[in-house]
């Protein structure tokens, strides 16, 4: 009957590519800043990689990084012929509380690359850094005050919601404060590197305290009503950020400033990644659980990777400032479990992408 059909209309049937393109706009309305995590996760690995006592090849790194730059441009652009098209869409998902947040990780995917950048060395590296971390801090800053306002006046937020990903906007301000020492490393000596390093030092003093109120709500939700749903639960590992991210930090100030720095950051980073360790443990297990339960693949699995990775670099802050084999060894062993997380996230996000599960066909 189709061949009968194609003989009669004289139409050729059209070719996956051209259906592909055809569904490519409608496509385009399901897309949400979720994704930036994607290129958090990639661009993690690389960055996390030159930190490590025994690195992994440099080719290797370069081109993991080459692969984050791409997937923050393509999504760039996506993102905004999101809002240009379907303006009521983006509208919709800054007025809901469970989206809304994603937004810090537009910021977050800015400074990932631009720091990434910076410490493979890549040609140009001083320059993308600087423009994508004032991007991407500017970025932060926005939303770190946009989401919670939104959140207080526009969003109905029921009792027993709490979830990790309100982290989202307030950790972005971290990430500029642990990025921003190696920048300032590349300005002159004298009060434009003071500005710099007592800024980043102001930055993490803003999302560490945020981060503070958020926190107890989170497990108190879990206590007083039970496991994140099934689908949700990897977001716990969101709160592995503001940890990790935090001893990173500390330890990239003292790394140019060690006689105002140098001791805090072992003070602090040494017991806050001893907490990272539990929070670690408690989410591997509630992930065991769900998994035991049926959790299928989504874009929440790319909470393993960027979470993680921050607290691979802030363990190997630690150890360069104590000199102390454990902390090596842990953030090799921290590293490993990245590399792993961030293959299958990136090996399922392909498969759905292909297979339009990912992004549906959305009206």
């Amino acid at each position: 009957m189709t061949a009968s059909v194609r003989a009669t209309t004289g139409a050729p049937t059209p070719a996956p590519a051209a259906k592909l393109s055809a569904s490519a706009p409608a496509r385009l309305r399901a897309l949400g800043p979720n994704w930036y995590a994607a290129v958090m996760g990639t661009a993690i690995v690389p960055a996390a990689g030159t930190t490590l006592p025994v690195q992994p090849p440099h080719a290797v790194l370069d081109g993991l990084w080459t692969l984050a730059a791409a997937g923050l441009l393509v999504l760039l652009v996506a993102r905004a012929g999101h809002w240009l098209r379907h303006r009521d869409r983006a509208r919709a998902q800054l007025l809901d509380p469970e989206v809304a947040p994603f937004y810090g990780c537009l910021a977050m995917a800015l400074l990932a690359v631009g720091g990434g950048a910076l410490a493979l060395r890549v040609p140009g590296a001083v320059g993308i850094d600087a423009a994508l971390w004032a991007a991407g801090t500017a970025v932060g800053l926005v939303a770190t005050v946009a989401v919670p306002y939104l959140m207080i006046t526009r969003h109905d937020v029921r009792p027993g919601s709490a979830s990790p990903v309100w982290l989202l906007p307030v950790v972005a301000p971290m990430v500029s404060a642990a990025l921003g020492p190696p920048l300032a490393a590349q300005l002159p000596a004298g009060q434009p590197r003071q500005t710099m390093l007592l800024g980043s030092f102001a930055l993490f003093g803003m999302s560490l305290l945020a981060t503070l109120l958020i926190l107890p709500l989170v497990f108190a939700r879990l206590l007083h009503d039970g496991p994140l749903p099934v689908p949700r639960t990897p977001v716990l590992f969101l709160v592995l950020g503001p940890l990790g991210q935090s001893a990173t930090a500390l330890g990239n100030l003292a790394d140019i400033e060690p006689g105002s720095f140098g001791a805090l950051s072992v003070l602090y980073g040494v017991p806050v990644l001893g907490f990272a360790l539990l929070w670690l443990a408690l989410s591997a297990a509630l992930v065991v659980r769900a998994a035991r339960q049926g959790m299928r693949f989504s874009l929440t699995w790319w909470a393993f990777t960027f979470p993680v990775g921050t607290c691979v670099t802030g363990a190997a802050a630690v150890w360069r400032h104590t000199g102390a084999d454990a902390f090596g060894w842990l953030a090799t062993g921290l590293y490993a479990l990245l590399v792993a997380a961030w293959a299958t996230a990136a090996v399922r996000t392909v498969r759905g992408l292909v297979s339009g599960a990912l992004l549906p066909v959305s009206r």
